[in-house]
């Protein structure tokens, strides 16, 4: 299987973010970028993918220099190979932006390479702006069938079949390949990289792919407007209730209940 694997770096989201004062602007400026969380669930099973069925793995993120730290990590955990597609240009792109660029990237390398890529994985959202709508647009654009939220995924005689979790139980969807796969939280972690592959993964060269050589990649204006931004409102204290017995805690409860008129 010749996978491809779509990365993107975010804020770190273990940090509470704020905004700067007196203005809608997110505050970023000490905070860390990580590899996105649903990024490394996807590059986690995309390897795992690799080891059951052979072949290899091609990284590839958007952004500016400091996101070639996305592709030594994946490089580091399983990839074979990693580009970074940075230009100017592609700052502002939105997600119907960067899908057309890395679709412009993906035909790119399809034509050096004489041959499709059989499954390209994604992440089901990016925690910065959690849309989910990358992965659905990527593969309109390229024109190939999709499965989302996978959980696992393993080979048919068709292509590929892959499992999702719902509340019910699973499902199992087939697709024909090549195709698009989205990647939600599994059940197993990322694996960690070891010295020896970290090593070794600042060692691999990792081309850039700037706007003049991608035919097609213009991303242009957002297609989204931002309305407003602002930060989530603060929680309130709860109520500690503590009558002399249960009896009167639940009773006192449901009487603060009925002032309030939540009942």
């Amino acid at each position: 299987m010749d996978i491809l694997l779509c990365l993107k770096q975010v804020p770190d989201d273990s940090v509470e973010i704020y905004l700067k004062p007196g203005t809608e602007e997110v505050d970023l400026d000490n905070v860390t970028n990580v590899v996105n969380a649903f990024d490394t669930y996807a590059l986690e099973m995309a390897t795992r993918f690799k080891e059951a069925v052979g072949g290899e793995i091609t990284a590839v993120s958007v952004g500016p220099e400091e996101a070639r730290n996305a592709i030594k990590n994946s490089l580091a955990v399983g990839a074979d190979k990693g580009y970074l597609i940075s230009d100017p240009a592609f700052e502002n792109a939105d997600t119907l932006g960067r899908s057309e660029i890395i679709a412009a990237a993906i035909k790119q390398l399809e034509d050096e390479r004489g041959k499709p890529f059989d499954v390209i994985f994604c992440g089901r959202e990016a925690t910065d702006r959690a849309t989910g709508q990358f992965g659905p647009q990527l593969a309109e654009t390229l024109g190939t069938g999709i499965i989302c939220d996978l959980v696992d995924i393993e080979q048919t005689d068709e292509g590929i079949r892959g499992k999702q979790e719902t509340e019910e139980g699973y499902h199992l969807v087939e697709s024909v390949t090549p195709c698009v796969v989205t990647v939600n939280k599994p059940p197993y972690d990322p694996r960690y990289p070891t010295i020896k592959s970290k090593m070794a993964a600042r060692k691999m060269k990792i081309p850039v792919l700037s706007a003049a050589e991608l035919e097609g990649a213009e991303a242009g204006e957002p297609n989204v407007e931002i309305i407003k931004v602002y930060e989530p409102a603060k929680r309130e204290a709860g109520i500690k209730i503590q009558e002399e017995t249960v009896e009167d805690s639940a009773v006192k409860a449901v009487e603060m209940m009925a002032e309030a008129k939540v009942l």
